[in-house]
């Protein structure tokens, strides 16, 4: 399990694809008015307009699972709280995301 993703809520996405891209000197591998993604280097680095649907306020680390609802269950018994609960957000990728107790969001994919 390790950090592949993490996403950035952006006020404006023409602006801050023009940081991104001098940042990571690559051009975006997704491109679209709703969604910016570069791949580098194992990573992925998305750029959510607004914070999206989920209301990002600030970035979200997403940990790649293998088990999206055992890993959610594992951690809500810990402690946590479910902010988004498991759904598909494209073919075969599924996402949650959750606070911790001092209410850092951190985030799940599983991809089948």
């Amino acid at each position: 399990m390790m950090i592949k993703t993490v996403l950035h809520p952006v006020a404006d996405l023409t602006k801050a694809k023009e940081v991104y891209t001098a940042l990571l000197g690559v051009q975006p591998q997704a491109d679209s008015e709703w969604y910016v993604g570069y791949d580098v280097d194992g990573q992925h680095i998305g750029l959510v307009p607004n914070g999206g649907p989920q209301g990002m306020t600030g970035p979200v680390a997403y940990w790649h699972v293998a088990d999206i609802e055992a890993k959610l269950a594992e951690v809500t018994n810990a402690g946590a709280t479910v902010k988004e609960a498991p759904h598909q957000v494209g073919p075969g990728r599924t996402v949650a995301t959750f606070a911790d107790p001092d209410g850092n969001v951190l985030g799940l994919i599983q991809d089948s």
